[in-house]
């Protein structure tokens, strides 16, 4: 089956803290059904001094979201469902709402 989000695609978050909110998505995890989105779902990681990062300490990270909270932002910036069809002899995504290709 096809993948509804891509790496690169403009979402809006549906549900939680950041609720409205839009980003691109930076990492898809299609086995535990999650993705990645910049600037979203921030946490702070403590780290330990390393060799790679001497100094350590608190760094924020984005961590991963269930991807049935984001949804594909449409070009109006909105919400909406994705559906797939033929457009020639190529399958395409194409958002419910527009009608246009993603």
């Amino acid at each position: 089956m096809a993948a509804k989000i891509k790496k690169g695609d403009r979402v809006v978050v549906l549900t939680g803290k950041d609720k409205g909110r839009t980003g691109e998505v930076a990492k898809v995890l299609p086995t535990e059904n999650r993705v990645v989105v910049t600037g979203i779902n921030m946490v702070q990681r403590h780290t330990r001094p390393s060799q790679g990062d001497p100094q350590g300490g608190i760094k924020n990270k984005e961590a991963s979201i269930h991807a049935s909270n984001v949804a594909i932002a449409d070009a109006n910036g909105k919400a909406t469902r994705v559906g797939f069809r033929m457009d020639g002899d190529k399958k395409v995504r194409f958002a419910k709402t527009t009608g246009d290709v993603i």
